[in-house]
């Protein structure tokens, strides 16, 4: 009986099969795993001076494997080169140093004694003669291993160390209010090594701190000083909140490295930013008037009464007449736009100045770091003598820090405050009256933005205390006419 066609198809393709595989096998048998183990020199002398200070270490898979390379030495101490990594199959070419993963010996620096934490990650193997193992496994193949000699000699087994890593604070606020505004790190590195220092967060990513070059080359033996403001002081938004490691790796020409880390928390981070605001109506600025008394009279020894938050829309005549000897008086609104607290400092709303006085005659000298807002007359002996706070004590976010052992006063995010206060205008330059008076919005120690700069001008006019305001001098005699 004839048997059915498909059946007889099917054989024929088996056949076929099996026929093929049999080929192959006959002119291309099944290649070895591993082919061309071996290094290219038997001697390495790693000093960095040129001369045989790499050999290259070469083999090739048919197939992926798992490969390790490791050294031994006469005393049986082992050295990892490569410890089970993954490579596909191919050619491989690989410069080695006689740098390995990273070893401690007796007689070496007492890591664990050090306020720091530190690492040695890559080392040079000390001279001697050593067996090195070149392992390749895989399921289908196994293990194959394969053996040789290395000789290192002459090579500077002298580490990078890291013998100092301090920073000025473990917390760090970089947002320009004055206090721990930026940080500084002190690195001393006992060899000449490639020397970086950077932040890094949880997700690896780094953040490197510039060298402050004080005489010394980067990466030469001795001290190393790096200063970091987050990048603030140049118009950047610092790094997140959050714990950071900050990292010293230092690593020499034989490729040794050494790692030190210390922890650091940044907090309150950002830029601040902070203006002052137009008044719903009138001029951004409003200046006014008010009698003189006595009780306003303050020193760093009299606290005198504060004048009240002056109420009602500004002026409208382009020039204010005030009596000698009486208050010219201002207020304006702050808005702290950005999402920083903003740090200010007294004296607050409502104090009265004498002309001639200054904060610090009030007890309330230059703070860096502080926003105030400050007034300018063109009378003025120094620019913008008389300073106030950012509104008043109740309005602000009190800060006490156990480590200064001082209070400090914080206009948070998203509020807006007002500003008011006066000087008693009792001095008169001829020459500068009428004077124009502004105000100005000063981040001490910083700068002036310049669109917080000279706000609100207004043409001030002082009345002699002889004479009342809208009084006029007398006019003078007419000139005679000319001979003839």
């Amino acid at each position: 009986m004839a048997l059915p066609k498909i059946y007889v198809i099917f054989g024929v393709l088996i056949a076929l099969i099996v026929m093929g595989g049999i080929g192959y096998l006959i002119l291309q048998p099944p290649v070895p795993l591993v082919q061309n183990v071996g290094f290219s020199s038997d001697t390495l002398t790693p000093n960095a001076d040129g001369e045989s200070d790499i050999v290259v270490f070469s083999y090739s898979l048919a197939r992926s494997a798992t490969i390790s390379l490791q050294f031994q030495n006469e005393n049986g101490e082992i050295f990892i080169f490569r410890d089970k990594q993954r490579r596909v199959g191919g050619d491989y070419n690989v410069n080695f140093s006689g740098v390995v993963d990273g070893y401690i010996r007796e007689g070496d620096l007492n890591f664990d004694a050090l306020p720091f934490e530190a690492t040695v990650e890559r080392r040079l193997m000390p001279d001697g003669v050593y067996q090195w193992t070149f392992v390749a496994e895989n399921e289908s193949d196994g293990v194959k291993t394969f053996q040789g000699t290395l000789v290192i000699k002459d090579g500077d087994p002298e580490l990078p160390l890291i013998t100092a890593f301090e920073v000025s604070s473990e917390l760090f606020t970089p947002n320009q209010d004055g206090i721990r505004d930026r940080i500084r790190v002190n690195v001393f590195l006992e060899k000449e090594a490639d020397l970086a220092v950077y932040l890094e967060d949880a997700n690896g990513a780094r953040t490197y701190l510039p060298e402050r070059l004080l005489g010394r080359e980067p990466g030469e033996e001795g001290n190393h000083e790096y200063d970091y403001d987050g990048g603030v002081d140049d118009g950047f938004e610092p790094p997140e909140d959050g714990t950071y490691q900050l990292v010293a790796v230092a690593q020499d020409d034989e490729g040794q490295r050494v790692v030190a880390t210390r922890t650091i928390k940044i907090e309150d981070g950002g830029l601040p930013q902070v203006e002052i605001y137009p008044q719903s109506v009138g001029a951004t600025v409003c200046f006014g008037t008010l009698p003189w008394d006595d009780r306003y009279y303050t020193d760093a020894d009299t606290i005198g009464e504060k004048i009240s938050q002056p109420e009602g829309s500004c002026s409208s005549l382009s020039r204010l007449q005030i009596q000698q000897g009486d208050l010219l008086t201002f207020h304006l609104t702050v808005r702290n736009y950005g999402r920083t607290p903003i740090r200010t400092q007294g004296p607050f709303s409502g104090t009265v100045y004498e002309f001639e006085q200054l904060p610090n005659t009030l007890g309330y000298p230059q703070s860096d770091g502080a926003f105030r807002i400050g007034i300018y007359c063109d009378s003025a002996i120094i620019d913008h003598p008389w300073r106030w706070g950012l509104g008043t004590v109740d309005q602000l976010t009190e800060v006490y820090d156990p480590q200064l052992n001082d209070t400090f006063y914080y206009l948070e995010p998203g509020k807006s405050v007002v500003v008011w206060g006066a000087i008693r205008m009792t001095t008169i330059i001829p020459a500068q009256n009428p004077q124009d008076c502004s105000a100005s919005l000063i981040h001490e120690g910083v700068s002036i933005d310049p669109f917080q700069l000279r706000i609100g001008v207004r043409s001030i006019e002082i009345i002699p205390t002889e004479m009342k305001i809208n009084d006029q001098p007398e006019s003078p005699p007419a000139p005679e006419p000319p001979f003839g």
